[in-house]
């Protein structure tokens, strides 16, 4: 068992559960690895210094640029970035010929790099624009907030961030948007916390900030992050040889619900339900396992990891082992792994 190395302080500077994805990984000289969110580069780093293999990095956010070229300089010839979404790393490791590689490892969510950036508007702990891209275009959470009808907006808090009072917070947010246009993560946290009240501690014990809900959902919304699991996984099947390891790190129950049910799925070990009761279309898929797991249930980090880190509480990882058979089709229903609530 590999042991993780000690946690510095910023918790920018090294992976979550970097020790077991590592040990999970196993990697070996020759071989070829994609680090589908790089971030600050951590889990491309422990590959690289472990062996003498290859890794292509992906990110879709331009911020990464400097660390991954110094990367490249550190381990040249051994360190690409392909810059992009992870769902997109088939056709991406294509453009370089690759067409097959070892492992896959994706850490899904933000990262504490941009977390901690004000300017890009994902936290409400320092006041920042209301922007939360992850590749800094498109659609940001202040178009969302100020033109999405009340309903959607609402729906949209709900099911990203399983806030029950999302109706409360939505007219709340359209009654403030009619006054003056929501441009700060500080304003729309204060807009929320007015209209459903906060006290920091209860019977002794802290609560969490009543926006933090909804600024998830948000997040979520303007980035497709579920979509983005969703395609990713399946890009992942397409491009892994046999015996090559996916290892996927998720930090809130959406996003572990897909992943569990992607791996459920390819592992042939879903739950068929009673044998007296008709089976659901959906259950009818006698698909030949494309993925064997390597460890039954989730993962979790250690009690010192927790205690030196505070962010990785929540991570929960997950691993298979590909296995020779073909990747199931991507227009069957049982490639919906998105679509449980």
């Amino acid at each position: 068992m590999n042991v993780a190395p000690d946690i510095p302080h910023d918790p920018r500077h090294f992976p979550v559960m970097g020790g077991e994805v590592l040990d999970l990984m196993a990697p070996v000289a020759g071989e070829v690895y994609v680090d589908g969110t790089f971030g600050a580069g951590g889990y491309s780093r422990a590959l690289l210094e472990a062996a003498d293999c290859t890794v292509y990095a992906i990110d879709r956010d331009p911020a990464v640029a400097e660390t991954a070229k110094n990367m490249a300089e550190e381990f040249p010839g051994r360190f690409h970035l392909l810059p992009g979404c992870f769902s997109r790393m088939a056709e991406l490791l294509s453009e370089q010929q690759v067409e097959a590689v070892n492992g896959v490892m994706l850490d899904i969510g933000v990262s504490s790099m941009q977390f901690d950036d004000a300017e890009r508007g994902f936290s409400f702990q320092n006041d920042g624009p209301l922007s939360m891209r992850m590749s800094d275009q498109g659609l940001s959470a202040e178009d969302v907030v100020n033109d999405m009808a009340e309903g959607e907006l609402a729906d949209v808090i709900y099911q990203f961030g399983e806030e029950k009072k999302s109706r409360r917070i939505a007219r709340a947010i359209v009654e403030a948007r009619a006054v003056a246009r929501i441009t700060r993560t500080a304003q729309l946290a204060n807009i929320i916390e007015k209209a459903v009240g906060y006290k920091k501690y209860i019977k002794g014990r802290k609560q969490i900030h009543p926006a933090t809900r909804t600024f998830q959902a948000l997040r979520i919304y303007v980035n497709d992050e579920l979509g983005e699991l969703d395609r990713g996984l399946m890009a992942a099947e397409r491009i892994l040889a046999a015996r090559g390891r996916l290892c996927v790190i998720s930090f809130h129950s959406l996003e572990d619900r897909i992943i569990k049910k992607f791996f459920k799925r390819r592992s042939g070990i879903q739950s068929r339900g009673s044998r007296h009761l008709p089976q659901p279309e959906d259950n009818a898929d006698d698909s030949v396992p494309s993925f064997e797991m390597i460890v039954r249930g989730p993962m979790k980090p250690s009690k010192q990891e927790i205690e030196q880190n505070i962010r990785s509480r929540s991570a929960k990882l997950r691993c298979a082992r590909r296995t020779a058979t073909a990747p199931w089709g991507s227009d069957r229903k049982s490639d919906k792994t998105g679509d449980e609530k």
